[in-house]
């Protein structure tokens, strides 16, 4: 039998808001901490120049690449936390969990920019995107099992919710296999997906979703 502490805590959906904010600040601010500015004493023209900006360009892909990454999952928890009427103990803990995968994307991708054309590397990313989404699957799948909704939710919500983290994941998937090939084939496809979530166009992958408007 849960003690009365256990049944009171957690239980203010704004500052677990304001947790998700400062965290997910914080790992995005670290993430350009990875973009080094090229050593002075190594460049003496213009054309070392352009060459040490050519050399960086791949931390600067990985770099937008996770920007975009938290920038979605971000969104994906803010819709989350406004269906809530209300939280408890475990969901909070759920979105800590959340929070605490969010804080590594500054390594997985500082381990990626380093070393670009390992598929270890690749898929040590891919995970942390993979984690992402399973503790926001979790998140909502207990706030609909434990009745935290609220209670005038739109019927299409549910259903569009998990659609979107269950094909986003899956396209995330098949994008980081393609790092069996060539893993700047795995991070383009990763993009294309980001892009497309990023920008919800009504055409390509949007038209897996059946009502846009609700996700």
């Amino acid at each position: 039998m849960h003690s009365l502490y256990n049944r009171v805590a957690g239980q203010n959906v704004e500052r677990l808001a304001a947790l998700s904010d400062g965290i997910f600040a914080v790992a995005m601010t670290l993430l350009v901490l990875d973009l080094r500015v090229p050593a002075a004493e190594a460049v003496h023209s213009e054309h070392d120049l352009r060459r040490a900006l050519v050399v960086l360009s791949p931390r600067l892909l990985i770099f937008l690449m996770s920007i975009m990454t938290n920038g979605i999952f971000w969104v994906g928890q803010q819709t989350q936390l406004n269906y809530f009427a209300r939280a408890d103990r475990n969901l909070a803990w759920i979105h800590i969990a959340f929070l605490g995968v969010v804080s590594l994307t500054p390594f997985t991708t500082s381990l990626l920019a380093e070393f670009i054309h390992y598929r270890t590397a690749l898929l040590v990313y891919w995970s942390n995107i993979l984690l992402l989404g399973l503790t926001l699957f979790w998140s909502w799948s207990y706030a609909t099992r434990a009745h935290l909704l609220i209670d005038n939710l739109p019927p299409e919500i549910h259903p569009a919710v998990i659609r979107r983290i269950v094909i986003a994941q899956s396209l995330y998937a098949a994008g980081a296999a393609l790092c069996f090939i060539n893993t700047y084939y795995a991070i383009a496809a990763i993009v294309l997906v980001q892009i497309n979530y990023a920008i919800a166009p009504k055409f390509c992958w949007g038209l897996f979703s059946r009502n846009r408007a609700a996700d």
